[in-house]
This record gives C-alpha cells, structure tokens and sequence, in this order.
C-alpha cells in the first residue's frame, strides 16, 4: 500500500443519481450526468476545504465535512494511517437535498478519492466492488450510491455470506432518457425515510415485487412498458404529505401517459421518456433538466 506521501494529489468525478425509479426501493438507481468534482491534496498539516457551487454557502469545512468522513472511513477499513493535513476542493454541481444523490456522490468522491491516494486504481473492478462496499454502508442503502459508482443503471443487493453490497448493472435501453424537474424546496432524506411504515400489506407487497421485475424488462429491452413498471405500492404515498406539490406533478404526468416517479426520497420529480424530443410544462419555480445518463461511474481525472 502506497504512503500518503505530502504532495500526492487525485481529483475524482462522480455522476449524481435518481433512486428507486418507481417499484425499485433502495434497489435501483440510475447514474445521471450532473457532476461533483473533487480534489484531494495530502499535505504536512491541517485541513482546509473550499466549496465552489452547490453547498458553498452551508457544507462544513472541518472533519465533519461528508467527503472527508468518508475518506477516513475508507483508510481506517484498509488500516492506513490518515495524513498529517489534507486540502479539499470540492466543485459541486448536484443539487442538495432534492433527491438527485449528492449525499452518495460525496460519500462515494471520498471514499473514491481517499482509495485513489493509496495508489489504487479506480478503473479496477476490486477497487470499485471496495468504493461499493464502502459508499453503500455510510449511506445506509445502496441505490444512489452504486449508480454513481458504476454509472448507467445499477441494482444492488445485500451480499450473502459476508458483508458488504452486490451490484449488477442493467443494460440500459438506447431509448431511455431521463428528464428531472428540480423545485427550490428542500427535503432531508431522513425527514423523507421517516414517514414509512415498517409493514406493509402482503398485497402491496406483492404488486411491487412484480413491478420491479417488470422495470428491470422495461429498462433494458421493452421501453414502451415504463410507464406500468413504474408504478409504486412502497414509499411514494406514504410519502405523500412531505412533498404534495411533487405527488401533484407525478399524478399530472402519469394521468397524461409519461413514466413520472419521485426522484429517490424526493422532493425532485424523475420522467423516464423514450423520445429524447418529448416537451413538458413543468410548475412555475421548478428547473426542467435534461442530464442525460451518465455511463461512467466515480473516476479519476
């Protein structure tokens, strides 16, 4: 294992993400091409962070910065010792706390980032399965955090036998292009994780079992089925309260035929669209992106 020799220097790009795409709760995400650069200095002492674009005015700039936590987590999972002082520049383009993934993103850029600097790299596939791992445990499931990783559309799964995460991706349809309408109101994961309820009904759960076949079928190969194979019985109307103006925008969209689902906790709005050229009227307020899907997971530029 390499030293974290003063002077040693990565910069990492990680994609943002939309989680569960309807049926697919903490299972599926789909990378896409909004991006968090980051770059890690090991130095002789102290830490100093600076934050350009999102998050500049209200992320922390001590140890309790997201990307440096993770950072340490990863060397203490490898048992090297963390440098005596390190600089993070962190330019950020991923929308905070609307549900496009930048807590997963900045997880996944320092412990991508803190591997790279052990003279790791991240195009190996064993180093990426160690970001997975790793990224996946701090943020408590893995859906986010293995699209940004892997890029395109991933689904993960708790591994049997030891711990950790597995993940596969899904061949993505040429098709498939995603469309997220971003509102200026905010909502915190955890506000969102806790209006669930911690049953749910055999039924519900068997609909959504079905329908989560179905959209793993509806991403590859049969497009023309996304607006059935997102369709979700778990977590959107429970969430329902925490984010109406969403809730109302999904119903509006799918009532006109368009594959709308509540972008990971939400508050931001995902459609999944299979004419790159399709026009919607989104709320006044909300930003219409078109990011398309990012292909490429975290990487070192």
């Amino acid at each position: 294992m390499a030293a974290l020799a003063p002077g040693a220097s990565v910069t990492v790009r990680v994609p943002a993400s939309s989680a569960n795409l309807g049926p697919g709760f903490d299972s599926i995400g789909l990378a896409l091409g909004i991006y968090d650069e980051v770059t890690a200095t090991v130095t002789d002492g102290g830490l100093l962070i600076d934050v350009e674009g999102e998050g500049s005015d209200s992320v922390r700039r001590d140890e309790g910065h997201l990307v440096v936590q993770s950072m340490h987590t990863l060397w203490k999972r490898l048992g090297v010792s963390p440098p005596a002082g390190l600089t993070l520049h962190a330019r950020n383009e991923i929308p905070h706390a609307r549900g496009v993934g930048s807590s997963a993103a900045a997880i996944v850029a320092g412990v991508g980032a803190a591997l790279a600097l052990t003279g790791a790299s991240l195009s190996d596939p064993t180093a990426l399965a160690l970001v997975n791992d790793v990224a996946g445990d701090l943020e408590g499931h893995p859906d986010n955090a293995s699209a940004s990783v892997y890029g395109g559309a991933t689904v993960s799964w708790r591994a049997s036998g030891r711990e950790g995460w597995e993940t596969a991706s899904i061949p993505l349809h040429a098709n498939v292009f995603p469309v997220v309408f971003i509102p200026e109101a905010t909502l915190s994961t955890q506000k969102a994780r806790a209006a669930l309820a911690p049953t749910v009904p055999l039924a519900d759960a068997a609909s959504g079992a079905g329908r989560t076949a179905l959209l793993t079928l509806a991403l590859s190969q049969r497009p023309d089925l996304l607006l059935p194979a997102t369709r979700d019985w778990l977590h959107q109307e429970a969430r329902r309260p925490a984010y109406p103006e969403s809730m109302a925008l999904v119903d509006r969209l799918r009532d006109a035929g368009h594959a709308a689902v509540i972008s990971g906790a939400g508050p931001t709005v995902l459609v999944l669209t299979t004419d790159a050229a399709t026009t919607f009227s989104p709320p006044d307020g909300w930003a219409q992106v078109r990011p398309g899907v990012a292909a490429i997971g975290v990487h070192q530029i």
